[in-house]
């Protein structure tokens, strides 16, 4: 009984995620094509807001908008102090609403992987190898312009 309530939590958490994800998404995606403020960098596609990976300020870069036969994935990064201090998912698949249940609860997945290792090199989500692996390659090129 309390594993199945755990579960169901760790599902309306991740589709609370998800759904929030999905309302912002749509917006963001038109902003890769305006350009960067300045002391950011651009690399694959991507935008910068900060001066680099080192800053003891915060400075976010939205990786390349990486399109897969479920829909298109954008995360951006958040670095501060050398360190990635956070992953938004700025759009996740979304092509049914399979899809949708599938990035959402993928995505808080990845990001606490990501938080842990520091990098885009982590495992993807089983049963979320698509949207794992476009949402990986977003966030390498968030870090890449990032220098990170």
């Amino acid at each position: 009984m309390a594993t199945a309530l755990a579960s169901a939590g760790i599902l309306l958490a991740g589709w609370q995620s998800g759904a929030h994800v999905a309302e912002t998404g749509t917006s963001t995606t038109t902003s890769l094509s305006s350009s960067m403020s300045a002391g950011g960098s651009a690399a694959n596609g991507s935008t910068g807001t900060g001066s680099s990976a080192e800053s003891t300020t915060a400075a976010t870069y939205d990786g390349a908008s990486v399109g897969t036969r479920f829909g298109t994935v954008q995360v951006q990064v958040t670095i501060q102090n050398g360190k990635i201090t956070e992953v938004t998912p700025l759009q996740l698949t979304d092509a049914e609403r399979k899809s949708a249940q599938i990035s959402s609860r993928a995505a808080p997945v990845l990001r606490s992987e990501v938080l842990h290792a520091q990098s885009a090199n982590v495992q993807t989500v089983s049963g979320a190898t698509v949207t794992s692996e476009a949402y990986l390659t977003s966030l390498q090129a968030a870090l890449d312009a990032a220098n990170f």
